[in-house]
C-alpha cells in the first residue's frame, strides 16, 4: 500500500494487516509504564485507532473523536496508539478530558507499528490507521489512511466496531 506523509511518499515496515488475519500481538506502554499487549484485552472488541503524535491537530481531532464515541461502543475497548512518550500522552489526555479510550506508547519498539505494518521508516512515526479486532482476535475492519495528515473515517471504523459479533 502507498502512503504519503504532507505528499511524500513514506516507507511503511512490516507486513500489512489485513481483515481475516489473526491480529498480531504487540508490546506498548500504558502511561504509568507498564507494559501492555494484545492480550491484556483478550476476550474484548478492540477499536484500535492509529496516529502519528497526538500533539497534532489531526490526531488530537481522532482521539477526541473516538473518546466521544467509546462511551456509546458497549462492550468495545477503545486503544489509541501513538509513538509519544507516555509522559506526553497522561499529560495531554489530562489537560483534554480523555477518559474513555486508553492511550498507549509505541516509543520502546515499534513493536505494534512494525507488527501492523504502520511504523513509518524515515520518520520514526506511526503512520493513521484504525484496526477492530473481535474477541477472538480476529482482525474484522483495517483502514490504513493514505495520506498520513489526513483523517480516517470515523463512520466505517464505528459501525465496524458496533456490528463485530
Amino acid at each position: 500500500m502507498a502512503v504519503t506523509f504532507k505528499g511524500n511518499p513514506v516507507t511503511l515496515l512490516g507486513n500489512q494487516v489485513k481483515v481475516g488475519d489473526k491480529a498480531p500481538d504487540f508490546h506498548v506502554l500504558a502511561n504509568d509504564l507498564s507494559e501492555v499487549t494484545l492480550k491484556d484485552t483478550a476476550g474484548k472488541v478492540r477499536l484500535i485507532s492509529v496516529v502519528p503524535s497526538i500533539d497534532t491537530g489531526v490526531c488530537e481531532q481522532q482521539t477526541r473523536r473516538f473518546n466521544e464515541e467509546a462511551s456509546t461502543l458497549a462492550g468495545v475497548e477503545v486503544l489509541t496508539i501513538s509513538v509519544d512518550l507516555p509522559f506526553a500522552q497522561k499529560r495531554w489526555c489530562a489537560a483534554e478530558g480523555i477518559e474513555n479510550l486508553q492511550t498507549l506508547s509505541d516509543h520502546r519498539e515499534l513493536s505494534f507499528g512494525k507488527n501492523y505494518g504502520v511504523a513509518i521508516e524515515e520518520l520514526r512515526l506511526l503512520a493513521r490507521a484504525i484496526f477492530v479486532v473481535d474477541s477472538s482476535d480476529t482482525v474484522t475492519y483495517v483502514e490504513y489512511v493514505p495520506e498520513v495528515t489526513n483523517h480516517p473515517d470515523y463512520e466505517k471504523a464505528i459501525e465496524a466496531a458496533k456490528n463485530v459479533n
